[in-house]
């Protein structure tokens, strides 16, 4: 039985346009000691798809499908129930670690919280291993700064301290939504390697999610490429970035800004992917992303894509195959572009 399982989730939000579905139709698992990838612009469901996991969607939200922790159905669940998951089996880290920690408490009392609350520790023994933690994250001197403020720290430091909290009951999976967003390079790769090196000794799931396709290539196993609330590439990490079947994977990857020396001549423009995300209200009923890519016709406007597999086992390139849920995939040439 797989730690998570996610099968056919749909989220629906009331705008002041009408109902749009924000995610169609997601679907996959993760096992212990998996490490899985959302990537996709802004606005392509990745984060409302971590939050209805851990049960914090807007009251408005409608929610179908299944997901399953431990084979326990989480959608319909009652607010008690999801809190005793919540910080103990489930945990995340937000992307802003300023507004995801309280700047009237001290550090100490936010990462002992979730030990009072879910361990029944004493206020003692919670703020000894509170001091542990936040010295196993990288604060220095834990034990004199345990009664700061969030404010009295570097923003990289309150983003280990939030990692701090979401480790403190050594959940099975832990979520990382953007963890390194507005961060400077140095800091986002002490991040990275952190949650990373915490999750090998502790032998948690990680969903790792992120714009950047780098972040993601060099952080997961498996990934999943997502555009206009639906997946429309997965599979291993390694044969994803290698094969691109999918229009939109393509052109995420063309418009990557190009480290090193320039050739001579005229600078060339940075590729981008042709026009603009389209208002969840106005999705296509077929694939989302029909009205940017160049190849799109009137099945891709009408009818969903079917997901299919790309390559095989039994491949010269060796690797794994994925599956892209595209019209045309099969028969996309390599130097096509969105």
């Amino acid at each position: 039985m797989a730690l998570l399982d996610v099968q056919d989730l749909h989220i629906r939000l009331q705008t002041p346009r009408g109902p749009a579905d924000a995610v169609r139709g997601l679907s996959f698992s993760l096992d212990k000691g998996d490490a899985l990838g959302l990537i996709g612009e802004s606005g392509c469901g990745k984060s409302l798809t971590v939050m209805a996991l851990m049960g914090l969607l807007p009251e408005s939200a409608q929610v179908r499908g299944s997901i399953r922790f431990e084979g326990q159905e989480l959608v319909g669940m009652d607010e008690h129930q999801l809190c005793r998951l919540r910080g103990d089996r489930l945990a995340m880290i937000f992307q802003e670690p300023m507004t995801a920690l309280n700047p009237v408490h001290t550090i100490g009392h936010q990462v002992a919280e979730p030990l009072r609350l879910h361990r029944g520790m004493g206020a003692s023994a919670a703020r000894s291993e509170a001091i542990a933690l936040l010295d196993r994250v990288g604060i220095p001197n834990a034990a004199q700064r345990v009664d700061a403020y969030p404010h009295q720290f570097s923003g990289g430091q309150r983003q280990r301290i939030t990692i701090a909290m979401a480790l403190a009951c050594n959940p099975d999976l832990l979520i990382a939504d953007e963890p390194t967003t507005a961060l400077d390079v140095t800091v986002q790769r002490q991040i990275l390697d952190l949650i990373n090196e915490l999750v090998d000794e502790r032998g948690m799931a990680l969903m790792l999610i992120s714009h950047d396709l780098g972040v993601i290539a060099n952080n997961v196993d498996r990934m999943l490429v997502m555009y206009g609330g639906s997946v429309v590439e997965s599979g291993p990490t390694e044969a994803v970035f290698a094969r691109m079947a999918h229009p939109y994977t393509r052109g995420l990857f063309a418009a990557r800004p190009r480290l090193g020396p320039r050739p001579p001549g005229p600078r060339p423009a940075l590729a981008t992917i042709a026009g603009t995300v389209p208002e969840l209200v106005d999705l296509p009923a077929g694939c989302a992303f029909a009205g940017r890519c160049a190849l799109s016709t009137a099945q891709c406007e009408q009818q969903r894509p079917v997901a299919r597999q790309v390559g095989s086992p039994e491949a010269a390139d060796e690797l794994p195959p994925h599956l892209v849920s595209c019209w045309h995939s099969p028969e996309l040439p390599a130097e096509a572009q969105a």
